[in-house]
């Protein structure tokens, strides 16, 4: 009987590893929650009568007030509001991040379609400029190419989609190459069509899932990159983002101090729910499109 019990109970058991295995929408919605709460806080931010109670630019108190009924998290060295600042801080960095993922994933799905059914000496000259895009350290060249330009915001968005696009493009091309020899494109190249017709009707669909796993995974890269860049003061010091409430923190001694508890810790929890509600979703994304796939998530893999 006790024996029967425990063959009862390891099957149970068994069953329902694969069970929770086959349910991506509980990462998924937990991401896909925090991702809308950042977004409606960016939107929120600049409505008429919004969360914020005050303007982030303007000194409203006096310098480093701890948090109280009229400064709910206190103001920085110079009065203004922090949680203001942090409001404000959502749309910059978040909007960096997504702006960022559009642009690198729109050109790395250009690139990628077109080096993977061409297949000729310029798609291969765009191949070999990703390989030595992913070739180089990722954190060192963004800080090189920050330092070079100067700091400012287009900048940021600029150096970032420059040296994401190569992994999105990587991965299109090899699931291209894996396509165009399939039936149904052979069928279509039979029957006619042209290579736009059947790279957008037949091809691109095929590439959707890994598009949308790799918008999510620079998007998450690009907001930890912007923060990075904007703590060492290559950012645009006059955005409000997180990463420059940070630089500022740094460069007041909050860190020193106690005021780090209002002024440092809100913006690395808001950096950190950013990016986990990002991975969350990519997770989901990739439990979904590959079910057989785990262990290999890596929120700074670039592709390669």
């Amino acid at each position: 009987m006790k024996t029967r019990t425990l063959v009862l109970s390891l099957s149970a058991s068994s069953q329902s590893r694969p069970a929770f295995r086959r349910r991506p929408g509980l990462p998924h919605l937990a991401g896909a929650g925090g991702l809308a709460i950042l977004v409606s806080l960016s939107i929120l931010a600049a409505w008429p009568s919004g969360l914020a109670p005050y303007d982030p630019t303007l000194t409203v108190g006096r310098p480093l007030q701890k948090p109280n009924p009229e400064f709910r998290l206190g103001t920085n060295d110079i009065g203004q509001d922090l949680l203001s600042e942090l409001i404000w801080g959502t749309r910059i960095s978040l909007g960096t991040g997504l702006i960022v993922a559009t642009l690198a994933v729109v050109i790395g799905t250009a690139v990628g379609l077109a080096a993977g059914y061409t297949n000729n000496l310029f798609s291969g000259i765009l191949m070999r400029l990703a390989d030595l895009t992913l070739v180089l350290p990722f954190l060192p060249l963004v800080i090189l190419l920050s330092a070079y330009l100067g700091p400012s915001q287009r900048n940021v968005i600029l150096i970032l989609t420059l040296v994401s696009w190569a992994g999105p493009a990587r991965l299109i091309r090899a699931q291209v190459l894996s396509l165009v020899n399939e039936r149904f494109v052979e069928a279509a190249r039979a029957m006619g069509a042209d290579r736009v017709r059947i790279l957008i009707d037949h091809i691109l669909p095929g590439v959707a899932s890994i598009a949308g796993l790799q918008f999510v995974l620079v998007a998450a890269s690009s907001i930890l990159a912007e923060a990075s860049l904007s703590f060492l003061g290559l950012g645009n010091p006059t955005a409000k983002s997180w990463g420059v409430m940070l630089y500022f923190a740094r460069a007041s001694g909050a860190f020193l101090g106690e005021s780090w508890r209002w002024w440092v810790l809100p913006a690395g929890v808001m950096i950190t729910l950013s990016v986990l509600s990002l991975v969350l979703i990519g997770f989901a994304l990739e439990q979904r499109f590959e079910p057989g796939a785990r262990g290999r998530w890596n929120l700074l893999r670039r592709g390669s």
